[in-house]
């Protein structure tokens, strides 16, 4: 089951719902000794409970970094990071946190089936069906090393140990990047089905954005050290518009009814079409301008790092709650 563009606007996850991950002033750095570096300042978000969100963004972003932090396996180094109401690493969360490096790191000699008893011994809600499921899909038998699998299967076999824990919040780096499509679209109609089911939240990783638009409700896009966008998926993409070189014109000059913040070209040839931001007080007389894909909305982001970032309502943590941060003012470079 795959939630797609029509499960985004369901209403299912809102800005009301519980929180399951919130940053406030996180900033993380990479490296060690004198080359440490900043990787993330001053991040503040939440993820609402129940959400599955994506989490986008170039090479060395600091996206592995933030699901590692979430993990509890790094520390920030400013700023606070909680997981469902614990500090971030918090012994009891050990149950309820599961987490799928890029890495994949399984001990080679063990068996699949040894590694299965291993969850089973060390998870309280060990659930031996989920797993298995995931271990049918790559046809992976239960007496097979780890080391022997394909990168693929190895995928899976991790994927199987995270999701039989039954964990409240699962943390998705790169999940499905070596999986052939028809296993990747039916591995992840397996992990969103337990979130449609009330089983978790999801926060995951990827740079196929043709397999997020299927899958997210929810958005964070990290560029140049900072949070640029994050939302609910429906919410973000109504914020926006494409509009044609006339179209900008005719906004820009104060004939249209409705003020609007260009972004990034998105094509020279042959609409000329501008990705904008809509004013919220306007956002609904712009009801008939094309709505932007997510990779339209993304790598126009991507490509214009001086344009202001802007974070939905319902992504803000609580003590920034009612900050003004609609965009009024005019982002272009």
């Amino acid at each position: 089951m795959l939630r797609g563009a029509g499960a985004r606007g369901t209403g299912a996850v809102t800005a009301h719902a519980p929180t399951a991950v919130q940053a406030e002033g996180v900033g993380l750095r990479a490296g060690r000794g004198g080359r440490r570096r900043d990787l993330l300042a001053d991040c503040a978000f939440r993820v609402p409970r129940g959400a599955v969100c994506g989490i986008v963004g170039p090479n060395g972003a600091g996206k592995s970094l933030l699901l590692s932090a979430a993990a509890g396996l790094v520390r920030p180094d400013s700023g606070r990071l909680t997981v469902l109401g614990q500090p971030a690493g918090a012994d009891a969360l050990l149950a309820d946190v599961a987490y799928v490096d890029q890495h994949r790191p399984l001990y080679p000699r063990m068996r699949a089936a040894e590694l299965l008893a291993m969850g089973r011994d060390l998870n309280p809600r060990w659930d031996y069906e989920r797993a298995a499921e995931l271990l049918e899909l790559g046809r992976i038998p239960l007496d097979s090393r780890a080391g022997s699998l394909s990168g693929g299967q190895r995928s899976l076999l991790a994927l199987a140990l995270a999701r039989g824990k039954r964990p409240r919040l699962l943390l998705l780096d790169e999940p499905l990047s070596d999986l052939d499509p028809l296993v990747r679209r039916a591995a992840l109609g397996l992990l969103l089905g337990d979130v449609a089911e009330g089983q978790g939240t999801v926060l995951l990783s990827s740079h196929v954005l043709g397999d997020l638009e299927e899958a997210i409700d929810h958005l964070l896009l990290i560029d140049g050290g900072r949070i640029r966008l994050a939302g609910e998926l429906s919410e973000l993409l109504a914020a926006h518009r494409l509009l044609d070189r006339l179209g900008l014109l005719e906004c820009q000059a104060g004939l249209a009814p409705w003020r609007v913040h260009p972004v990034d070209p998105v094509d020279e040839e042959p609409r000329h079409l501008t990705l904008v931001r809509v004013d919220q007080e306007t956002q609904t007389r712009a009801a008939d301008a094309e709505l932007p894909s997510l990779e339209e909305l993304v790598v126009s982001y991507l490509r214009s790092p001086s344009v202001a970032g802007w974070l939905a309502p319902g992504m803000r943590p609580g003590r920034y709650g009612d900050a003004d941060q609609s965009g009024t003012g005019t982002v272009a470079a």
